[in-house]
């Protein structure tokens, strides 16, 4: 018996200090790195000296033990998951056979694991958000969409030529088919480990399980949209004047888009402002800023001696005759 609680203290230990570890250097979490230490070495003032003398690895039968699964545990978060799980799966045997030999070591146990439910939370919750605001700013293309019946394809041969981010826009279908259509980007985009962002619908978003959602300036408040997505979800925001990008800073957007740059066939309405703005941005912003509006291969080299490395394009790809080739030579001009 004291085997068994002794292999069970060493395999919770052991995965809080793999958790500890990633909120340490993985999340900068201050805050949960010492709540993390502090269950660990509540355990460890319960590892009692004659539990550790019961030791031996020549009679443990399940030591050097594998499943394939861990092979495939090649992401952080997979990695964050499956010790939770052996550290919560440890902790009950603790408790179903400590209860009367051990009461005191029992009851740490259960506290230690009903907390750390509460915890895995929190960590995978963070580490997503990390993970998705990293793909952000790497990402310097995104193609905004618009109606067409080669949607799905051109999306394909973009995102097989590196798109790193798209943002789906449409003003023309149904709602069931916008909600059929961006399941099915949305789905691409997790195979090719792109970022996807609904343009306005909050609701879309959340019904394809969206990276995040693009807001223009008459729509719902940003904190609204936080609330309603979540705190790892993405939300951009539209802006033509120094005014509201300090607006979007103030209210914690994670990116911009900045434009028309040029007149647009998708918003005829809105005043080209050019690329003074752009000029303005990147040197008062430090959220990834997009330029936006009537842009193509021929325009880019003005906006990054302006200061741009990132563009929003919508006709360049999805107008052009192989947008797979399209998407590459913007690519190559943006970097």
């Amino acid at each position: 018996m004291d085997q068994l609680i002794d292999a069970n203290l060493d395999r919770a230990r052991e995965g809080l200090r793999v958790i500890e570890e990633w909120c340490r250097f993985g999340l900068d979490r201050v805050d949960l790195v010492k709540e993390l230490k502090n269950c660990r070495q509540l355990l460890g003032s319960h590892h009692l000296r004659k539990y550790k003398k019961s030791r031996s690895t020549e009679t443990d039968q399940g030591l050097g033990l594998t499943h394939p699964s861990q092979k495939n545990r090649k992401e952080s978060l997979q990695i964050v998951e499956a010790n939770c799980a052996r550290v919560q799966e440890a902790l009950r045997v603790l408790e179903e056979f400590c209860r009367n030999s051990d009461e005191a070591l029992a009851q740490t146990a259960s506290q230690i694991r009903y907390r750390l439910y509460d915890l895995e939370v929190i960590i995978l919750s963070e580490s997503l958000k990390r993970q998705i605001h990293s793909k952000l700013f790497s990402s310097n293309l995104c193609l905004i969409t618009s109606a067409s019946p080669n949607l799905i394809e051109i999306a394909k041969g973009s995102l097989q030529a590196g798109l790193p981010m798209i943002q789906y826009r449409d003003k023309e279908s149904t709602d069931a088919q916008r909600f059929h259509l961006a399941k099915e980007l949305a789905s691409l985009c997790r195979k090719h480990e792109a970022l996807f962002i609904i343009n306005d619908r909050i609701d879309l978003a959340l019904a394809v399980e969206a990276d995040g959602v693009h807001l223009g300036q008459e729509d719902l408040p940003t904190d609204i949209a936080r609330n309603l997505l979540g705190t790892q979800s993405i939300v951009g925001r539209s802006t033509n004047c120094l005014r509201q990008l300090e607006i979007a800073e103030s209210e914690n957007c994670d990116y911009v888009g900045l434009g028309p740059i040029n007149s647009t066939k998708t918003k005829p309405e809105l005043k080209a402002i050019g690329v003074q703005y752009v000029q303005e941005a990147s040197l008062a912003s430090h959220l990834p800023c997009f330029a936006i509006g009537g842009i193509n291969l021929s325009k880019i080299a003005e906006l990054k001696q302006a200061g741009a490395n990132r563009i929003a394009v919508s006709e360049a790809i999805m107008k052009a005759k192989d947008p797979s080739l399209a998407t590459s030579k913007l690519l190559d001009a943006i970097q």
